[in-house]
Parts: C-alpha cells; sequence; structure tokens
C-alpha cells in the first residue's frame, strides 16, 4: 500500500506535468517548498514567495476543495452567510432575493471570458460560450448592454453575475463617474451603455435595440465588485514606458464607489498564460504594490475560456477553483454588508429631512430672486 506521503508527491508530479502549476519553474521556489515542512513568519517572506505559498495552497486544495465549494454555491441562498451583529435578527435585516455581483473592467480585459468560465465551471454548461467575447474573430465586439448571468443555471439560485461595458484607459473620469451611477442606481438587464461615439456602433444594432424591452426587468442593487485587469496588456504597457492602464486601473480600483463593508473590490487577473511565467508573477507583485493590496489576500490569477468555451475544470483544475474561491469569498462579503430595514421611524425622519432641504432650497430661491429684484430697482433710480 502506498503511503499518503508518497500519493501526495504523485499528485503534485502529475498536476506539474500537465501543466497545471506553472509557477513551479519560477526562481525562488525551492525556498517556497523548504518552507512547507515549517511554520514560516509571513511577515518576513518576500512577496514572490507569499505569491507562491498562495499559489500553491490553490493547487493543493482544488481537486478535494472544488467540488465542495461548489456545492455550497449551488445550495446558496442570499443571506446564508449573514452572521447575527447589533442585536438585530436576519428578518429584520433589508436582505435582497439575489446577490448581485459586477464586473468591471477596461476593454480587452476578459469580463465575458470571464462569465463563460464561470458558466463552465460552476453551472457545468460544457463546451458553451454564454457571453460574446472580444476575441478571434469578434474582435471588435464590445459589450453595449448590461447582461445579467445566472452562472450555477439553477432556478432558485441566490447570485447572479452581471457583465458590463469596458472602460477606456483615455476617459478614466467619464468611467468613474458612470461606475458611481450603477453603484448607486443599480443595474438591470438590457440596460444601455451608451457613450459619446457610439452612434456608429449602434447602426448595426438599431433594429433589434428598440425590441429589448430593458425597462421590465428587474433592477438589482450591486453588493459587490471584481475589477478584472488584462496584466499582460498592462505588462507590454509599462515594458514600452506606458504607465496609462497602470494608473487608470488604479483609479478604477480605487473607486469609493466598489468599496463594499469596508473592504476593497476583488481583483482578478486576466490573460497572464500570455507572459512567461517571471513576468507573470513580476507583474502582479507591481500591480498589487501600485494598488497598494496584499498580493495574496482577495487576488486571484484566472486563465478565462478561449472564443471556443474550453471546459477549465478538466484542463486546469487550479484555475477552476480559484474562480470558485472567488464567488464564494464575494458572497460572504456580501452577506457581511447588508443593513437594517428602514421601520416607520427612519422613514419619518427621511421625509422631515427631505421637507427641510426642500424648504432650504426654496428660501435660497427666494432670497435670490428678491435680491435680483433689489439689483434692478437701485439701478432704475
Amino acid at each position: 500500500m502506498k503511503s499518503q506521503h508518497s500519493s501526495n508527491d504523485e499528485d503534485e508530479h502529475q498536476l506539474s506535468r500537465l501543466g497545471y502549476c506553472w509557477w513551479r519553474s519560477a526562481a525562488k521556489f525551492d525556498e517556497c517548498v523548504r518552507l512547507k515542512s515549517d511554520i514560516p513568519n509571513i511577515a518576513s517572506l518576500t512577496p514572490r514567495v507569499r505569491v507562491l505559498r498562495e499559489l500553491e495552497r490553490l493547487a493543493l486544495i482544488s481537486h478535494e476543495g472544488l467540488n465542495e465549494v461548489r456545492y455550497r454555491l449551488q445550495m446558496y441562498r442570499s443571506g446564508d452567510f449573514w452572521v447575527p451583529t447589533g442585536g438585530l435578527k436576519k428578518k429584520e435585516m433589508d436582505i435582497p432575493p439575489v446577490i448581485t455581483i459586477l464586473l468591471v473592467g477596461f476593454s480587452g480585459s476578459g469580463k465575458s471570458s470571464l462569465v463563460n468560465l464561470m458558466y463552465s465551471v460552476l453551472g457545468r454548461s460544457g463546451l458553451i460560450p454564454f457571453a460574446q467575447t472580444s476575441s478571434g474573430c469578434a474582435s471588435k465586439y464590445t459589450t453595449m448592454y448590461m447582461e445579467e448571468h445566472n452562472v450555477m443555471r439553477s432556478l432558485q439560485g441566490g447570485f447572479c453575475v452581471y457583465d458590463s461595458r469596458g472602460f477606456s484607459y483615455g476617459k478614466i473620469g467619464d468611467a468613474l463617474e458612470e461606475l458611481s451611477s450603477w453603484m448607486s442606481d443599480g443595474v438591470h438587464h438590457n440596460q444601455l451603455c451608451l457613450r459619446s461615439g457610439d452612434d456608429v456602433l449602434l447602426e448595426d444594432d438599431a433594429e433589434t435595440a428598440g425590441l429589448r424591452p430593458s425597462s421590465k426587468f428587474v433592477q438589482r442593487t450591486v453588493n459587490f465588485s471584481m475589477v478584472v485587469v488584462n496584466i499582460a496588456e498592462v505588462y507590454k504597457a509599462l515594458k514600452a514606458s506606458d504607465s496609462k492602464p497602470l494608473e487608470a486601473t488604479r483609479e478604477l480600483f480605487h473607486s469609493p464607489a466598489l468599496r463594499n463593508c469596508n473592504e476593497n473590490p476583488m481583483l482578478i487577473l486576466t490573460h497572464g498564460d500570455l507572459l512567461t511565467t517571471e513576468q507573470r508573477i513580476d507583474i502582479r507583485i507591481r500591480l498589487c504594490e501600485r494598488l497598494g493590496i496584499s498580493e495574496t489576500n482577495g487576488v486571484y490569477d484566472i486563465v478565462c475560456l478561449t472564443e471556443y468555451g474550453f471546459l477549465a475544470e478538466e484542463s486546469d483544475p487550479v484555475t477552476a477553483y480559484a474562480v470558485t474561491e472567488a464567488v464564494f469569498r464575494a458572497l460572504l462579503i456580501s452577506d457581511r454588508g447588508h443593513f437594517p430595514k428602514k421601520n416607520l421611524q427612519d422613514w419619518a425622519v427621511f421625509l422631515f429631512s427631505w421637507l427641510m432641504s426642500l424648504t432650504g432650497a426654496l428660501f435660497a430661491f427666494l432670497a435670490d430672486l428678491c435680491s435680483k429684484l433689489g439689483r434692478r430697482d437701485k439701478l432704475k433710480h
């Protein structure tokens, strides 16, 4: 009978042989291996070693952990991860019927491909691309409408994922303004994301645009956000001495509208497979350092589905588990951010405040009007 140790060695060798563990060829990996038999001081580890340890963690639990976490997501209902705080009961909390996770990022970051990956891993959809991507022959395609996705493909799913239109690095101010409106007003399926210069893009869609009954879809309040970043694009820009993508990503990530329960949004790194092992780790460390966040906590390096929809669970269990854990973590944070329901007293205070504001605005208008009339009389005399 084989020992458990030899069995683990065989599993690790198989993972490495099949290419799942791309980071095992990285510099300093031997140092990371030596730490397995020790309990190191995490604070004394270099960022590179911490990243390697995090990737090893995902590889270690990917096979057995995937089915367990996926089952918990299948059984999840909105508010299941809420923990009693402040002496309030769950029925007193304002918990939406569906938790909404919003994917945001710049054009070509891989948001739609990430949605397809979620369908493949969580909904077990197989080789079916549910969201159109901007890769391959559809390279000029861009998501013009908000798209709600039930990635679990369940009639009783407790959460949904929204694919949004990508922003432009050169128009970060407009991007933050549009993002703020999504977070404050909510989003709904088939919501048109219209921007200046879109007339040409809408010409081909003019006939079908009028057939979209977008106003009939339910307005969703965004509970959590994932910022999706094309690290291959950011790395190549930095190599060309162009820091615009990095700085624009920093502004987007730190937008006050994206913070939930005093937590940063989640950072999803895509297209890392287009870089070498060293480049992939280095840009992750550099990006997280510029964002001022941990390079291991709330950050996931995910290889998204191609336009042909290859099944990540069969070809890359580490990626499959990573995207599953990312969604699970998003729901945990979302359920911590619910507020108490408003009672009659709260509505009375709100109405009183609104009336006082309206009265103040009215008196300010009257004062301004009287001031102008007074100046006009002085000019006549």
